[in-house]
Parts: structure tokens; sequence; C-alpha cells
């Protein structure tokens, strides 16, 4: 007996530019906010950098071949901004543009399905300078590095990706500041969460301006369900302030053309909300394709102080990730289960979906990482279970396909279904990787 799952479902892995690509400054590339925030003492672990990263710009054709082996179907990838717009305006760095041909071509020849992301969050440093994504400015600039992706790659690229997580861009990098650029400021965080709903809003009417072929666009949000620690009315009103910040907040706009009202409350002292003009929620509710979801936990909210209308998380219980995020596959049911029901019928895809473990090569040359297995077998049960029950949904792209730049985490934490050994660049196949080749073979789990 097995779990088959539908014909076409589009089985995939996933990995983001400055994860990846290194070659900083190489092929014309400009400089990204990622650049400045790594090489700023303090903010990544041991100072670590994406400078040579997994070395993907001049391994392409090694990495290709590797998803080929895997039976990947479908791979999903980011283009650097500023390897296309060294300043964040103006005409296409040819050179760049060649590289995402390669890339593209490449994955044709081989019969995987490109999945490209317009923006994983390596903003052009020239346009921080600006205000980056608390300036209105940088809508127009997005649409227009957009419009020239969509001139080069349009009919070779069938599913595109506004932005990846806007959530991450504007929390972490303007709300905490754990993420690049660096800044703590919730009014600035709240900006940049409208200009970057409002630029996806631009590229996505740049697409529908044009001649695209087959071509769907969508979003990638993640969404992190949110549930009381407590079965009280604190906990509860406290998980609910957390769901807003993480999900409604942006789920609401994009597909009922509003702000969600308790959140515009909690938010009152903090922002006029001056920066939402007339006719900008109309735009970011526009017609989508499919939605992505990136899935890797839920919270358990307790209440206590309040920052920025994030209520307190409880430290989880059970088994977890190296992350020391716990393992919870039904809350990707539940949560797809939710998005179909109150939010949107159009076709899903779960675009990231991973967990990092303490990997490591044992004498054998072996890597096995059994928890992953169990990881993801549990997730794409979950996943099996929510098709059961009507969700649309299309496919899965399991997060990374290599060991990566984890971010402020540098090389500590190692996510990817290939391990990559930094020094030398080689990859390996994980136990994950030849398991999920089994997988996509049959497009099927074992009924276990």
């Amino acid at each position: 007996m097995t779990l088959s799952f539908p014909d076409g479902f589009l089985w995939g892995s996933a990995t983001a530019a400055y994860q990846v690509e290194g070659a900083v400054g190489e092929g014309g590339r400009g400089r990204s906010i990622w650049d400045t925030f790594s090489h700023t003492p303090g903010k990544t672990v041991h100072g670590d950098t994406g400078d040579i990263a997994c070395d993907q710009f001049h391994r392409l054709d090694e990495d290709l071949d590797l998803m080929s082996e895997l039976r990947l179907k479908a791979y999903r990838f980011s283009v650097a901004w500023p390897r296309i717009q060294p300043d964040g305006r103006g005409r296409a760095n040819r050179e760049g543009i060649d590289y995402y041909r390669r890339l593209v071509a490449g994955l044709h020849r081989r019969s995987i399905i490109p999945c490209l992301t317009l923006y994983h969050w390596d903003l052009p440093q020239a346009l921080q300078d600006e205000g980056g994504w608390t300036s209105r400015d940088v809508v127009p600039r997005f649409a227009d590095y957009a419009a020239l992706l969509y001139e080069a790659l349009g009919d070779q690229v069938p599913l595109w990706i506004t932005l990846n997580e806007p959530w991450v861009s504007a929390w972490q990098g303007y709300g905490s500041g754990a993420h690049a650029p660096g800044i703590e400021d919730d009014a600035a965080a709240l900006a940049a969460t409208h200009h970057l709903l409002l630029a996806h809003a631009a590229a996505v009417e740049a697409f529908r301006g044009v001649e695209m072929g087959n071509g769907r666009i969508g979003i990638t949000l993640n969404l992190t369900p949110a549930l009381p620690a407590d079965n009280n009315s604190s906990d509860s009103a406290a998980a609910r302030i957390v769901d807003g910040n993480q999900n409604r907040l942006f789920l609401d706009p994009l597909f009922h053309a509003r702000y969600p009202e308790d959140m515009l409350e909690v938010y009152a002292s903090v922002s006029d909300f001056a920066f939402v003009k007339d006719g900008d929620l109309g735009r970011i509710s526009a017609d989508l394709d499919f939605l992505g979801i990136n899935y890797y936990q839920r919270h358990h909210v307790t209440a206590g102080t309040e920052i920025a209308g994030r209520a307190r998380v409880v430290p989880p219980e059970g088994i977890t990730t190296a992350m020391g995020w716990r393992i919870d596959p039904e809350g990707l049911t539940a949560l797809l289960k939710r998005v179909d029901d109150e939010h949107t019928k159009i076709p899903l895809y779960v675009t990231e979906n991973g967990a990092a473990f303490d990997d490591y090569v044992d004498p054998g040359g072996r890597v096995d990482d059994r928890e992953r297995v169990e990881f993801l077998d549990a997730h794409f049960r979950a996943a099996h279970s929510a098709i059961a029950q009507g969700v649309n949904l299309n496919g899965y792209f399991v997060w990374s396909l290599l060991d990566n730049f984890e971010w402020a985490l540098g090389y500590s934490k190692r996510f990817g279904i290939v391990y990559v050994d930094y020094p030398t660049q080689k990859r390996i196949p994980k136990q994950s990787a030849r398991w999920y080749s089994e997988v996509i073979a049959v497009n099927a789990l074992p009924d276990g």
C-alpha cells in the first residue's frame, strides 16, 4: 500500500542566490544589503559571509547534474537583484542575465522545471542608501527589475515568485534588526511591509502586461500558526496578536484588500499608516495564479510583555531540530486547510519545508541523516492529508538542496539534503537525498 500524490505533483528543492552563488565580486554584480550586513562585525556567527557560499556561480553544471541525478522535477532558485542591476536601476547587466539564462537552459536540458523567485532578501545596497523598503520609491525600481527578467526569460520560466517571505524582510530586517539591513524600528517595519506588498503588486502588473507564454505568478509567505500555550483568554489574545503579525498582516491585504483591524489597533501608537495610499490595497489584492507557503513550525504563545505586537513564544517541548524548532507536521495540514478555507482557493505550493540537523560525514564517506528522512516523511504525509481534505496543493519544494550560508547563523546550521564540505566544495548526497529521489520516482510514500 502507498500514499500516492496527484499526477503531475511537482517535487522540487530550493535555494536562494546569496546563500549558494558566491562570486559576489564577479560578473558585474553590485553590492547588496547582505554583503554589507555580513561584513559588519558581530552581525553573523563567526563573521561568516556569502562571499563564497556554495560557489554555485562556478559549479553550476555540477549542481544541475546533481539535481538530475536526484530526479528533481523542479528547482526553485532566486535571482540576485544586484547581479542584474548593480545599483538597483538602469539597464540589465548582460553578464548577470547570461548567468541565469545558462541556469534556466541547463534546467530545461535536464527536464527540470525552473521556478524563479525575483527577490530573496538581497536588495541592492544603493537602494537601501535611499531608504530601502521603507521608501515608496523602491516600488517602481522593483517593477523595472522584474520587467528586465520577464523580457529575458519570460518564455522559459513557467513559475514566477515575486517575493520570498516578506515578513522576514520587513520584521527581521527593519524591526528586530536580526537580518539585513539591521534596522530596529517598528514603524520602519510597518512601512517596509506595505512597500514590499506594493512592489509585489507592481511586479504582478508588469507580468500581466507582457506576453509570458504559459507563465504563472505568485508570492511566497512564511506562515507560522500561533496557538495559545494554555486554554485561557489572555494566552488566546496573545496568540491572536502573533497570528496577526506573522500571518494576517500579509494574507489579508493579498486576499481581502485590507489590513487586519486588530493589527491597526495594535500598531496605532507606532504608525498612522499614512504610507497606505488610495488604491494601494486594490493593487495588492489583484488576482494571483498561486500562493507559495513556507512552513517550519507552529508557535505556542503565552501572554507577556509584548514587543511590536509579538507576544512571548513558549520554548518548544518535544523533539526539535538543530534550530530549536519543534517538529510539528500536523501544523502543516492545519495551515494548508486554513489558507484554503479562509483566504484563497488558488493553487498552493509548499515552497519551503525542511530542517537543520547536526549532520556529519562518517568514516565511510556517508551522511546518515535519518532524522531528516523522518521529518520529511512526516511532513509529506501531512501534505497528503491536506490534499485528501480537498486542498489544491500542486507541489512541494524541500529546503534546501545544499547546505549553505544560513543568513545570520552563517555556516553553523545545515538544512541541505546534500552535504557541502565548504573548504573543498565537495557535494555529498545525504541519505535524505536518496530517499527523496525514490519518493519522486514513484510519486508516493509507503503507507506506514
